[in-house]
């Protein structure tokens, strides 16, 4: 796309809708109870001095009896509030609102003890019957009623800066918990300090050489790639195109790796000004390993050594730099990564901190206590160091497998071993864009082309494909030009719907060995074949539910957090195939083999022309819709297109109404065409641009 347009879908994306970093960082909060204070049937709860609830219980024909307690289990506390009522024949009301900072959003926090797996993501605010919690991001704290009453949360405008929500709860007991520091002390995550960071906000698409070169890439085959990636990718959103292993003259030294080997005659720099020449933007494979030995003997005092003061070494990291030495960041680390930012490159995939955790500073532990330093302190001094270098603005990926001592320091997460897998996206849901972006590794565009992208971008991760540039000329390339760019999304659950990896991470500490997944990174059997994306727009909300497995006859609705008395429109996309409307439940049907997958676009009926889906993404409207109208018998929408690519938007027509017309502005109608209730209308632009549509309904009569 080009520049206006791709600004225009991140002021709609991501600016407008998830400005976290627009918010000014609050100081670090108390891990303390919150003060609560009841009387006359109000409830105020109040956290660090400003109130995070207000609200009224009515008790019916009882008195309003409530019991508070607070527990705590080391660091963690948890404060429970029980409201009850002495009367049984009437069920206990509870209503108000909670506030929270502007990174706060509803959600689940506790695992259903029923109903199938599912993955939650959602772009915008969330309206799911599912969600019993407000989790505040800035803050770190969790709001909730547990399961038994009735609750629903839906968001409401603030009156000042930060998000609100308005909480209604029925039941003959209710219990509001209160959770502080939820993902620092309850979680774990120890150098979880949201209030001195922000999550990357902008999607994260392109493409990386490794499976299509591996170390044999050359200077030829990244300029082949970024002529036909950036033609053939770029305008529907693939923003990076990344050198992996295979560019540096060897691993060491910073001139090592600033300086390219003979397959690269022209230097990293030529490189680097090529790919944004292609309006890309490039990124570079750098590891933490150390192999030429030069420096360690020369200046043994800047690595790790034994008790006889000899450097030491461990397999895939070999020397080790000690990052507690000043003398070796300055020399060794930080000069390569100045290096490198001066030559232009804007997103850096630091690989090998596995090895340097666990066969450098894990295994050598002895080394840090003799001189009393704390290794994992010196272990994030290391990406500090790198982070200080590159700046901000570019994209750091931490690699490989979970790196929970650098939170805050990387940007993105690849969280399980080389190759695609979807199980980590059910194993550390929870963490996507609250703790970091998850990379579940690049995608080769083969057989199961369809399924990978899919789940890539409705959990919201980093989306990078990896295939040699030749098959960018062919049909293949569909699933992934309708998957990018990726939405920001916010987790629907703060909990791991697959918690067999993330319940292990306390063994980080004592690693020795970084071969193959450890316990607690991303493994390769995927627990749950649903991903739900929720879309919520200021015109309109929908849902998209990938299915990728599964022999279900019927799916429910309510399973899906969508009103189970309402009726529903269901599109699959892949097909094109509008299944039918639906109260309660549906059948999806089997999956065709071809797509290994479904993604069922899911709207409410209306009495009236609506629009079912939109071809350009599969989100169904969620990246190319910026508005829609209903008015006077016209059905009014305006949307982000792709130069040369044939829209289709897909529309109904209910019986008391006929389709009569369409014009727009800014592309030209091709086709109009009438299929049952659907009505399908193809526009095509010359160029990348936003255009305004109208269709145009007559009145019936009919039933």
């Amino acid at each position: 796309m080009d520049k206006k347009t791709m600004t225009a879908i991140g002021l709609f994306l991501w600016a407008a809708l998830s400005s976290a970093n627009a918010q000014t960082a609050p100081k670090a909060p108390s891990n303390a109870p919150a003060a609560i204070e009841i009387a006359a049937g109000k409830i105020v709860i109040r956290y660090d001095g400003r109130p995070i609830f207000e609200g009224a219980v009515a008790a019916g024909e009882g008195t309003l009896q409530h019991r508070l307690n607070v527990y705590r289990s080391g660091e963690r506390i948890e404060q429970v509030l029980l409201l009850t009522s002495t009367s049984r024949r009437q069920r206990m009301k509870l209503a108000g609102t909670i506030f929270g900072g502007g990174e706060s959003f509803a959600c689940e926090i506790d695992r259903p003890n029923r109903g199938p797996l599912l993955v939650r993501h959602v772009s915008g605010p969330s309206r799911s019957l599912r969600n019993r919690a407000v989790y505040d991001r800035s803050g770190d704290w969790a709001l909730s009623i547990d399961f038994g009453p009735r609750a629903v949360l839906q968001p409401k405008v603030a009156k000042s800066g930060g998000r609100a929500f308005t909480l209604e709860s029925e039941g003959n007991e209710i219990v509001v918990r209160f959770r502080p520091r939820y993902y620092q002390k309850h979680r774990g995550l120890a150098f979880f300090e949201p209030w001195d960071y922000r999550v990357w906000p902008k999607p994260v698409a392109g493409w990386i050489s490794w499976f299509a070169f591996f170390a044999d890439v050359t200077e030829k085959n990244i300029i082949e790639t970024a002529d036909v990636f950036s033609e053939k990718m770029g305008p529907f959103g693939y923003e990076y195109l990344q050198i992996d292993d295979g560019y540096q003259s060897g691993r060491g030294a910073p001139d090592l790796w600033l300086t390219a080997n003979a397959k690269f005659p022209r230097g990293l720099k030529f490189l680097a000004d090529y790919i944004k020449s292609k309006g890309l933007k490039p990124g570079l494979w750098t590891a933490a390993s150390f192999s030429d030995g030069d420096e360690p003997q020369k200046h043994p005092e800047w690595f790790v050594r034994d008790a006889g003061g000899k450097p030491v070494r461990g397999n895939w990291i070999d020397y080790v730099v000690d990052a507690s030495n000043s003398m070796a960041l300055q020399t060794l680390i930080k000069p390569l990564y100045k290096g490198l930012r001066d030559q232009g490159w804007e997103y850096f995939k630091v690989d090998g901190l596995r090895h340097l955790r666990y066969e450098g500073y894990n295994a050598h532990r002895e080394y840090f206590e003799k001189a009393k330093i704390d290794l994992t302190t010196a272990y994030r001094r290391y990406a500090q160091t790198i982070r200080d270098e590159i700046g901000r603005d570019v994209f750091m990926l931490g690699c490989w497998g979970i790196r929970p001592e650098l939170i805050g320091l990387i940007d993105g997460c690849r969280i399980g071993d080389d190759g695609f897998a979807y199980a980590g996206l059910s194993q550390y849901n929870s963490f996507n864009n609250v703790v970091w972006r998850n990379d579940p590794d690049h995608i080769e565009l083969n057989d199961d082309r369809y399924r990978s992208t899919l789940v890539t971008t409705l959990t919201g991760s980093v989306l990078l494909l990896t295939d040699k540039p030749d098959l960018y000329r062919t049909g293949d390339i569909e699933p992934a030009r309708r998957t990018a760019p990726v939405l920001f999304t916010l987790p629907g659950q703060i909990y791991d719907v697959d918690p067999s990896r993330s319940d292990a991470l306390g063994r980080v500490d004592s690693e020795v060995s970084g071969s193959g997944p450890r316990p607690f990174d991303a493994g390769y059997t995927p627990a749950c074949h649903f991903y739900l994306l929720e879309i919520d727009r200021p015109f309109e909300a929908w849902a998209v539910l990938g299915r990728t497995s599964g022999n279900e006859d019927e799916i429910s609705f309510s399973d899906l957090g969508l009103d189970p008395q309402a009726e529903y429109y269901v599109f699959e996309f892949w097909t094109k195939t509008l299944l039918g409307s639906f109260s309660g439940t549906f059948n999806p049907g089997t999956i065709n083999s071809r797509y290994r997958s479904q993604a069922f676009c899911i709207r409410q009926r209306l009495p009236r022309p609506q629009l079912i889906a939109t071809s350009r993404h599969v989100t169904c409207g969620g990246v190319d819709l910026l508005d829609m109208r209903w008015e006077n018998g016209r059905l009014s929408g305006r949307s982000l297109v792709v130069g040369g690519d044939p829209y289709v938007i897909y529309l109904t027509q209910p019986a008391s109404y006929a389709f009569a017309d369409v014009e727009c502005r800014g592309a030209v109608v091709q086709k109009k065409e009438k299929d049952g209730p659907l009505v399908r209308i193809t526009l095509l632009a010359a160029k990348s641009a936003e255009i305004e549509w109208t269709a145009k309904y007559v009145e019936t009569g009919g039933k």
